[in-house]
């Protein structure tokens, strides 16, 4: 029993960081659209501009977005089929935990404390029984629209929400930039098995 709580723990730990790190992803798109008769593309520079990130996040996604394109055998173009725009937003998220019972983690209730063999109501610092411990964490949503060039009409839209995290290391930044538009961009067309 005692190995079984020793090795909960790290499971937990990666069951928690694996569901921090997904991406959760809709579409949307207009049923009467040909989704066959699109091969090139163009970014909408009128919307990109209004996106509300960095340029240097804009230039990201529209990497990102580049490549997904591409592998799907689309070819960038000055007489595009597809107008490509994007938009982001964000918000805090809260998380109230109420504390009463047996766990793991500073103030959860009581539990094994050091020496594993004896009941503590400070495991590592926090409270007995009672309370509630709150976090934070900051949530983005990134749309990727694509407008059907000669009539200017949204005809798909794909949406990916997920946890961001401020990444002082830059190349991870840009590894989940590139897991949010990947997540998106296998929506699209309609009708693959990525939707099914």
């Amino acid at each position: 029993m005692k190995k079984f709580k020793l090795l909960a723990l790290p499971v937990l730990a990666l069951l928690l960081f694996a569901s921090c790190s997904t991406v959760r992803v809709a579409a949307d798109y207009d049923r009467e659209a040909d989704f066959q008769m699109y091969r090139s593309y163009a970014f909408y520079k009128t919307g990109i501009d209004k996106a509300q990130i960095s340029d240097l996040d804009k230039k990201r996604i529209l990497k990102a977005i580049d490549t997904e394109m591409m592998a799907k055998g689309f070819v960038k173009s000055q007489d595009p089929d597809i107008l490509i725009s994007i938009f982001t937003s964000e918000k805090e998220r809260v998380d109230v935990y109420n504390n009463l019972g047996w766990g793991w983690g500073p103030g959860w209730g009581w539990g094994w404390g050091p020496g594993w063999g004896y009941w503590s109501p400070w495991m590592w610092g926090g409270p007995g029984w009672g309370g509630n411990s709150v976090s934070t964490r900051t949530e983005g949503s990134l749309y990727i629209d694509l407008i059907d060039a000669s009539t200017k009409e949204l005809v798909w839209q794909g949406k990916g929400e997920g946890t961001l995290a401020s990444y002082k290391d830059i190349a991870k930044k840009e590894a989940r930039i590139r897991e949010f538009v990947s997540e998106i961009m296998q929506q699209y067309p309609p009708g693959t098995l990525a939707n099914n």
